[in-house]
């Protein structure tokens, strides 16, 4: 017999960390069994949805609001105006055809937990228990920001139909984006017309168009982030990569050519020292103007294994050696390189206070645009309380 629950009003909105309490309950025991487990979080989002949620069809409500929070993630949302089941289209991407086989949104051969886990380790070509420990936390999580973003968006009309051809990119939990990028002129009445104009941008690095080199920051064994996270490095990486029309990656240029750079050197497994800055292409961002991509070495990674530091004096010597690099091969294009884009370095995982990141950061591009002022340069965000302090010329 079901458990007894009462549905949440849709302007309750669950918070995030219930969703995935509610999502590893539901994984275990899968779609046929919804009735068996609480899930009042669920329930309020497909509400919110405008998806069934009454007694009698708690299920049908919830699994077409996974299956769209699922195709959300794939970016294979039909068409405006496309009113096809949700299940009409199998996920492609890694992270949404995982989430799907999870909670056995589509076909594995069986519907027992630790078959619907093997089949989501094997689309990451991990063991189970890898998988376990580490992608499933990742899907799980990004699951929920999806079901929270249709919640909060609408986006799925009725029980039998659902709009999902507009829906946006989905943004970090933390903060969480609803405005499109805002960009903001730098330029100060005043300015030697020789003096090149700083832009900040409030918006995911990898969505800028026309700057020739953008900045990725990465750990000190210049391993980048999974493809599928949420950080500068995966965000570039993922734009970077090179897909087939089934829309599954056939090249990872990126990661490749920083392997190819750590075996030339000798650094394969060795870390490379703080401030270190190793350039490779764009890979499929040159469709968007991209021409370089400049990798710093910032984020040391901890004696403890928890985590990363970054020290003020690495994010100096980085924005120091994009600047010296960029300079190397500026005259190797045609025209000249001479836009550069700095995301927030050292902050996050990597450690530093946003605010004092984003303070030296700013800092240091102003010390390099001293000695050559020949380029412009970008400071991109995706956390609008730093827009006034990359804005502001304020001391560290």
């Amino acid at each position: 017999m079901g458990l007894a629950q009462r549905p949440a009003a849709p302007s309750e909105l669950p918070l995030h960390h219930q969703l995935v309490a509610e999502l590893r309950a539901l994984r275990k025991v899968g779609i046929p069994r919804v009735r068996e487990i609480a899930h009042p979080g669920l329930t309020a989002a497909a509400t919110a949805a405008g998806l069934p949620t009454g007694p009698m069809e708690p299920a049908a409500g919830i699994e077409r609001l996974l299956m769209t929070a699922v195709r959300w993630l794939d970016r294979s949302c039909p068409p405006s105006g496309d009113q096809s089941l949700p299940d009409a289209v199998e996920p492609v991407g890694e992270l949404a055809r995982a989430a799907a086989l999870s909670f056995g949104l589509v076909a594995t051969g069986s519907q027992t937990a630790g078959d619907r886990r093997r089949a989501a380790a094997a689309v990451f070509g991990v063991t189970t228990e890898s998988f376990r420990h580490r992608q499933e936390h990742q899907v799980l999580d990004r699951l929920a920001d999806a079901v929270l973003a249709l919640a909060g968006a609408g986006a799925a009309a009725d029980g039998n139909t659902e709009r999902c051809g507009s829906a946006p990119d989905l943004p970090p939990r933390t903060p969480r984006m609803t405005d499109p990028p805002t960009h903001f002129d730098m330029t100060t009445p005043g300015d030697p017309p020789a003096h090149p104009h700083i832009q900040v941008h409030l918006s995911p690095i990898e969505l800028l168009r026309g700057i020739d080199v953008l900045v990725s920051s990465e750990n000190t064994y210049l391993e980048m982030s999974k493809i599928f996270r949420d950080t500068v490095s995966g965000a570039l990486r993922r734009a970077a990569a090179v897909r087939n029309e089934a829309n599954a990656v056939v090249d990872d240029p990126l990661a490749r050519e920083l392997r190819d750079w750590l075996a030339r050197h000798n650094h394969g497994g060795i870390q490379v020292p703080p401030g270190t800055v190793v350039p490779t292409g764009p890979g499929a961002m040159a469709e968007r103007g991209v021409r370089r991509v400049l990798h710093a070495a910032v984020a040391v990674p901890r004696r403890d294994g928890r985590g990363y530091e970054t020290s003020e004096r690495t994010v100096v010597d980085a924005v120091a050696g994009v600047f010296r690099t960029a300079a190397r091969e500026r005259e190797a294009y045609d025209p000249p390189l001479s836009s550069l884009c700095f995301p927030v370095l050292g902050a996050g995982r990597g450690g530093l206070p946003p605010e004092r990141a984003a303070r030296w950061l700013r800092w240091a591009v102003e010390e390099e645009l001293r000695a050559d002022p020949r380029w412009t340069v970008h400071l991109v965000t995706r956390t609008p309380a730093l827009i006034p302090v990359l804005r502001a010329a304020d001391q560290c």
